[in-house]
């Protein structure tokens, strides 16, 4: 039993290296430049090794994609956990995902390597369903009426909206936002909030 724990042990430290090593790669060089080869390099493993763990880059990036998302709904449930108005939430909730994109941004990077992820991979993908499932409920709460379609409607506006100013920050800076780039996002929310009955 003790020698199963210790080969359990040594996997997840075996794992959690790769995708550390993955994290600095696409910081210094962008997600790019990853490759298992290089990986294995950076951890002295052979290549069987790291595909023993990641059958291929794809592998990687799903699992950044989990993680990240789970980092990303953790954060949002507690903002929202903190106001009861729901335009305190979905601002707050707002400034919490530009946040995150900054603090993390090796994992907003690979968690969005391919654009807002489709409606089937975030129905595939729990820790997806559990991020937009927060934003959609604030937003339910906002609409005098709130069919499916318009909920999912405001949301993808809404995501589009903090992706997109989230990245175009990203290019253009290397440390967190300053006061006229949140300056910007608010005036954003604060405009979907006012028209999301339109």
């Amino acid at each position: 039993m003790l020698v199963k724990n210790d080969r359990q042990k040594q996997k997840e430290l075996t794992k959690n290296a790769i995708l550390k090593v993955a994290e600095e790669i696409v910081l210094q060089e962008g997600w790019q430049a990853v490759s298992i080869r290089k990986i294995a390099e950076a951890i002295g493993y052979s290549l069987p090794v790291v595909y023993n763990h990641f059958e291929n880059k794809d592998a990687i990036q799903e699992e950044f994609v989990r993680n990240g998302f789970n980092m990303l709904a953790g954060a949002i449930q507690s903002t929202r956990e903190k106001y009861t108005e729901p335009e305190q939430q979905l601002t707050q909730m707002a400034l919490t995902y530009f946040d995150f994109a900054f603090s993390n941004s090796a994992y907003y990077k690979m968690m969005f390597g391919l654009g807002i992820p489709s409606c089937q991979k975030a129905k595939e993908i729990e820790e997806i369903c559990k991020f937009s499932g927060n934003i959609i409920q604030v937003i339910s709460s906002l609409m005098v009426e709130a069919d499916e379609q318009r909920k999912y409607l405001k949301f993808h506006t809404l995501w589009s909206i903090l992706h997109g100013l989230t990245s175009i920050n990203m290019v253009n800076i290397t440390a967190a936002p300053d006061e006229m780039q949140q300056q910007i996002l608010l005036d954003a929310i604060q405009g979907f909030i006012k028209n999301i009955n339109r």
